[in-house]
């Protein structure tokens, strides 16, 4: 069978997170919704503020998509700073305007400015859809990009999920706390990991 023009033959269709995409998994579909969305967000709400010892002021959310989590943080925040940054087009030509997203790749991150480190680095649902060099590449800026708590839900080896498996990798949870750990992040509860500045701080019975 002949391949794609301009392509080898047998070259891999690239995964394209377009419109059909979202209206698949998040509206048809029904992943990611809003009540268990809102217990996230309010989760991760809550271990930074417990940790920062103040209110949240300021979110980076990694692969952010369409920006789902903007809504609930504001619910709870209204006043709190957010940026989502995605490499889907569609997701930033249909909302980046209004939610403040923009285009950017996981793995060129370190091609991202910030004024100063922000409270919670949201990356929900991203690192297991990467390729090993670009995750590793994109986490080296974590440190930078984050003083505070990271949200750093991704799905290992052995779990048992319902949702889009095409291109998902399936590593052992050991290898992402290893590679959390040489930058940094201490784990410190459901998906939480503490900044290398929080975890010093913390008393021994608040990290495992």
């Amino acid at each position: 069978m002949a391949g794609t023009p301009g392509k080898p033959a047998g070259a891999r269709r690239r995964k394209v997170y377009d419109q059909a995409y979202f209206d698949t998994w998040y509206r048809q579909r029904g992943m990611g919704g809003g009540a268990a969305l809102s217990r996230k967000v309010g989760l991760a709400v809550a271990m930074a503020e417990y940790h920062l010892g103040r209110p949240l002021q300021s979110v980076l959310d990694v692969g952010c998509g369409e920006g789902a989590w903007l809504a609930p943080l504001r619910r709870l925040r209204p006043g709190v700073r957010y940026l989502g940054v995605d490499a889907s087009e569609y997701a930033i030509a249909r909302h980046g305007a209004r939610r403040n997203l923009h285009w950017l790749p996981f793995g060129d991150l370190a091609s991202l400015t910030l004024p100063e480190p922000v409270d919670l680095l949201v990356c929900a649902d991203v690192m297991h859809y990467l390729e090993d060099a670009e995750l590793k590449r994109g986490l080296r800026e974590f440190p930078r990009l984050c003083d505070g708590v990271a949200f750093l839900e991704l799905f290992a080896e052995g779990d048992d999920i319902v949702g889009d498996t095409e291109e998902l990798h399936w590593r052992p949870a050991s290898w992402y706390r290893s590679l959390f750990a040489r930058h940094g992040f201490r784990w410190a509860g459901p998906h939480c990991y503490l900044s290398a500045g929080l975890a010093a701080r913390a008393t021994a019975m608040e990290l495992p």
